[in-house]
């Protein structure tokens, strides 16, 4: 005969008010004695609670980010009378987390020289996460719970390379399915390419040094930036544009809206001179799909913009550019750049984007490679104007150099889907686009 049976939270130290950071069951769920049913989290540790019972959840009566203490109800359960009769009586304690990671397997013993060989088995397949070293110092502090700490261990994936989607970061268990789905991908694909890790150096031996440690942005950036750079073959296309009829009418604009507070800039046109070529050049508006042997046309165009912040690059992307004004785009754009500065961006705000403009003409230089901000196919470089002379006819029809403001341009961008002809076509396209912005009315 079935008894219903509660877990409490047990003993947990002197801690009051503990976060449920995971729930690790479901009702229905047939658990055995030990198994594991929630984790918490104190300010200085994880714990699971393992359930004192064998039998199946009832009913679950926390939920995630709630607080709990000593003696609160957890979970209800059904134990069969005999079961419950062989449960232990004493409070069961929460597990911590410690930092120590499993000590490795002791190395086999050599066998004897004279030993004839044993029949060789059939190898399996190695793992593609076998090869990776798991960084332990960083694993060990990885901010994830006990049992998403096994999970990863038992499938050799690292916690340190992880970014969480759980709450304050939390790794969790999708994450780590995430990561290994991309492992597995990289490696079907070429990606696996074994590259030894930097040396470890000491700095100081060479004189005095100060350590400062990335921002959660700059760590984020490096590691996409990284996957990309290694799993995207780039060709860049350098170009120059002239814009110099562009920059009279902008000024001219700035103008007629100067009242209302409104500022137009080079940006803003490229962002119509890109919907334009997009439009013009729908490859260009595409993605690859998580096989790589489908290619998916978007039939919406959202521009994303890198913008420079105190904490490292962060891309925003405004959307639906083909149905916005210019100086709709560039009330816009002022907007997303102060949300970036002032650290109010969300996720949500940072995806969906079909092509990119990285804008360096602000600071300067002449021209750069950008990298592919994946899974679009391009992304523009536009680094600082400059006069320069151009050989063309006068107003009265003579050939000489005449001086024209010049931007250069710079197309990175996909190889596995753009062909260098189509990628020269896109800079040429732009360039007579931005040089009469009549073009941009078609």
């Amino acid at each position: 005969m079935a008894e219903i049976k509660d877990i409490l939270v047990p003993d947990i130290g002197d801690f009051d008010g503990v976060e449920v950071i995971e729930i690790l069951v479901a009702a229905g769920d047939a658990i055995n004695i030990e198994d594991p049913v929630v984790s918490l989290e104190s300010d200085k540790a994880a714990m699971e609670i393992p359930s004192p019972f064998a039998g199946t959840v009832k009913e679950i009566k926390v939920s995630m980010g709630g607080k709990v203490s000593e003696g609160d109800l957890l979970i209800t359960m059904e134990v069969s009378a005999d079961t419950a009769e062989e449960s232990p009586a004493e409070t069961v304690e929460a597990t911590e987390t410690t930092a120590a990671s499993a000590p490795a397997p002791a190395p086999a013993e050599s066998a004897p020289a004279t030993a004839s060989p044993a029949p060789k088995a059939a190898s399996p397949r190695p793992s593609p996460t076998a090869s990776i070293q798991i960084n332990e110092e960083g694993f060990s502090k990885a901010h994830a719970s006990p049992s998403v700490r096994k999970f990863a261990r038992e499938l050799g994936a690292d916690l340190s390379q992880m970014s969480g989607t759980g709450a304050k970061n939390r790794i969790l268990k999708e994450d780590v399915k995430t990561w290994v789905k991309q492992a597995l991908a990289q490696a079907s694909q070429g990606g696996g390419l074994g590259i030894d890790p930097m040396p470890e150096i000491d700095f100081s031996q060479f004189g005095e040094i100060e350590i400062q440690q990335l921002t959660r942005i700059n760590k984020l950036t490096g590691k996409f930036l990284r996957r990309n750079w290694l799993t995207v073959p780039h060709v860049t296309q350098f170009d120059e544009a002239d814009i110099t009829e562009l920059e009279k009418f902008r000024k001219q604009l700035n103008e007629e809206n100067q009242k209302q507070g409104i500022r137009v800039t080079v940006l803003v046109f490229l962002m119509k001179a890109l919907v334009s070529a997009l439009k013009e050049f729908p490859r260009f508006n595409s993605s690859l799909d998580h096989s790589g042997e489908n290619l998916v046309l978007k039939q919406y165009i959202n521009i994303g913009v890198a913008m420079d912040t105190p904490d490292g690059l962060v891309v925003p992307v405004i959307r639906d550019c083909d149905r916005k004004t210019l100086t709709e785009l560039a009330q816009e754009l002022t907007e997303t750049s102060k949300r970036a500065r002032d650290k109010k961006l969300s996720p949500g705000d940072m995806q969906g984007g079909c092509i990119t403009i990285s804008s360096l003409g602000g600071i300067g230089g002449t021209t750069f490679t950008p990298i592919v901000n994946a899974p679009e196919v391009a992304i523009l470089g536009v680094s600082r104007s400059a006069i320069k002379p151009v050989y063309m006819k006068n107003t009265d029809g003579d050939d000489e150099f005449v001086p024209r403001l010049i931007l250069p341009l710079s197309l990175s961008y996909d190889h596995r889907v753009i062909d260098g002809a189509d990628g020269a076509r896109f800079t040429s396209y732009l360039n007579k686009v931005l040089s009469d912005t009549r073009r941009l009315l078609l």
